[in-house]
């Protein structure tokens, strides 16, 4: 009697979650990114809306990397953050208030990559921990002003987690969805590498 009082919810999820699966998000549509064709970015250190003081530059130190294996030239992390405090501009969220004409006038670059954390660090529970990082970002061209692409992720320590940018992949190396001129993702060296290391 318990079992046929529970069987029809219990079916009902599985059938939910079975449409659930059926679905696939809709392609990113990469058409101003591709008319844009920036060569080089400048990527912003991220705003941090988490408690952890460390997820700026936790966060900072991770993006430049897939980004110039992509073939664009990234603009030195130090010489961006050193050009930034000789101006009087600290705070990550006054330094994204800056103009893209101006930040073109500085430091020349293409496009810039603004990145905004939401969770970043380790919670522990009873018995176990997850550490998570979750992100929204976006690309602006300099030139123009205009968007070419946003998106956000999470990345976890329990796989079963992630989620990727619109329009790739599922995976931790797979949240950078820019295409470089040859046509090749930012990560397929890193996932080549990471798939190395695992044997």
């Amino acid at each position: 009697m318990a079992a046929a009082h529970w069987g029809r919810p219990v079916a009902t999820l599985v059938v939910i979650a079975a449409l659930g699966a059926c679905t696939t998000p809709s392609p990113y549509d990469y058409t101003a990114f591709k008319q844009n064709r920036p060569a080089s970015m400048l990527v912003l250190p991220p705003v941090n809306e988490t408690p952890d003081v460390t997820a700026t530059y936790g966060v900072l130190s991770q993006v430049t990397l897939p980004l110039a294996e992509a073939g664009y030239y990234v603009l030195p992390v130090s010489l961006m953050d050193e050009t930034f405090r000789q101006n009087g501009l600290n705070d990550p969220a006054e330094i994204h208030d800056v103009s893209p004409r101006r930040l073109r006038e500085i430091f020349g670059a293409d496009a810039a990559v603004y990145i905004k954390v939401t969770q970043y660090g380790t919670g522990y529970r009873v018995i176990a921990s997850e550490t998570r990082v979750t992100a929204q970002a976006r690309i602006v061209d300099l030139r123009t002003g205009q968007l070419l692409w946003q998106g956000g992720a999470t990345a976890s320590s329990s796989a079963a987690t992630q989620s990727a940018w619109p329009g790739e992949p599922s995976g931790v190396s797979d949240v950078y969805p820019i295409r470089n001129r040859r046509g090749s993702t930012p990560t397929s060296s890193a996932n080549e590498r990471a798939g190395a290391g695992a044997t």
